[in-house]
């Protein structure tokens, strides 16, 4: 991570949306239910690593971050956050299900509705240091676009109704140092 962005990052007012760790290979089944991890992909053993090490180098760079963590109700998403953030530290909001539906082929009325909400939710400032999601990529050219496992994009809200920017978008190794 640049020195500029650290700086950034260090004053707050950002979100940092994450994308999972990585997860087994397959699908979800059609009989999805939040509260039977079986029904879903979780992490893999990379995946678990990877939201361990992500946490690491929040806390090595002194990251100032506004708890509870924020995820979506998947196992794979509730584990990213909790490995990577404690599992105190973890509020499950269904919310972010909706941005999984996007790689679904919903109708165009049902994207734009999901879409509308989630620009509502990326202009909203933190009150305090900078709020994370933990959530799911997008499809190529829509939202905040494709995300790799542990990716973040880096958002600066500028209030509601005013929009947001997105500041950068870091894969896992562009945290390194």
């Amino acid at each position: 991570m640049n020195k500029t962005l650290h700086n950034q990052l260090m004053n707050g007012g950002y979100i940092l949306y994450i994308r999972h760790g990585e997860a087994t290979i397959g699908n979800d089944l059609a009989n999805l239910n939040f509260n039977d991890c079986y029904t879903q992909r979780n992490l893999s053993d990379l995946g678990r690593e990877q939201a361990i090490y992500y946490g690491e180098m929040m806390r090595y760079l002194r990251i100032p971050i506004n708890y509870p963590v924020f995820a979506s109700p998947f196992c794979r998403t509730i584990e990213t956050a909790q490995l990577a953030f404690g599992w105190r530290n973890v509020f499950i909001d269904p919310f972010w299900f909706e941005i999984y539906k996007l790689g679904e082929n919903p109708s165009i009325e049902e994207q734009q509705s999901i879409l509308d909400s989630l620009h509502s939710e990326l202009e909203i400032i933190p009150s305090k240091g900078n709020k994370v999601i933990i959530a799911h990529g997008f499809p190529d050219g829509i939202g905040l676009g494709e995300i790799t496992n542990m990716g973040t994009v880096i958002v600066k809200p500028l209030g509601p109704n005013i929009g947001y920017e997105i500041i950068a978008k870091l894969s896992l190794t562009d945290l390194s140092v």
